[in-house]
């Protein structure tokens, strides 16, 4: 399907979100779909528009077969990635900022945080030392609309999306297991770099 087509659907099923972040999620999905080897789940697809204040819904989930949106929630970012707004994200374990770009979901495990959903990063130099800085979805109570309001902001995570406690586990549940997750915001040099998103599909066959 091309991505404006898909992009046309995913803005059916979720009309608050932005168009232009719907057509960049799914080019890059038609590119990793490309890839065999990165083992994206054609079915489903989450989108994270980090271009949004914390205390809006930014957080999209697709089934892609039934064309229907199945989850719009709040997330959280990275203390040191800013307040409300984002203004900067990194790759470096200890920055405890959020990432850019796509990622796979992979496993669940029970950590610290609870019930929680491993991500591997697609993005060489954006978001590629995912799983070694232990990013990952987890319920978290800062994520809470009420008190955001209160205080201007969500609470702030070390770098991880984090979701409201009450719909973590399906949510989960929802994207383990291959599922791409597409982190969004309008950064330059992700933008003009990134090989999910060129033209040629960053070379690769097909």
């Amino acid at each position: 399907m091309p991505p404006a087509q898909m992009a046309d659907l995913l803005a059916r099923a979720a009309p608050g979100a932005d168009r232009k972040v719907l057509q960049l999620a799914a080019t890059a999905m038609r590119c990793a779909l490309r890839r065999p080897e990165l083992g994206v789940d054609p079915t489903r697809l989450g989108v994270i528009d980090y271009s949004r204040p914390s205390t809006e819904q930014r957080l999209w989930i697709f089934d892609l077969a039934s064309q229907k949106l199945l989850f719009e929630e709040w997330v959280a970012h990275g203390r040191n990635s800013g307040g409300n707004q984002t203004t900067q994200f990194s790759n470096r374990d200890g920055s405890f900022m959020s990432s850019l770009g796509a990622f796979t979901a992979q496993e669940t495990y029970m950590g610290g945080n609870g019930y929680s959903l491993r991500l591997d990063g697609l993005e060489p130099g954006f978001n590629d030392h995912a799983r070694d800085r232990a990013i990952v979805i987890h319920g978290a109570p800062y994520v809470n609309p009420t008190m955001a309001r209160l205080q201007g902001r969500l609470g702030r995570s070390l770098g991880c999306p984090a979701v409201r406690l009450t719909v973590a586990r399906r949510l989960i549940d929802s994207l383990r297991g291959g599922t791409m997750v597409f982190a969004y915001y309008p950064d330059k040099a992700w933008l003009a770099q990134s090989q999910l998103l060129a033209p040629d599909c960053g070379g690769s066959a097909g």
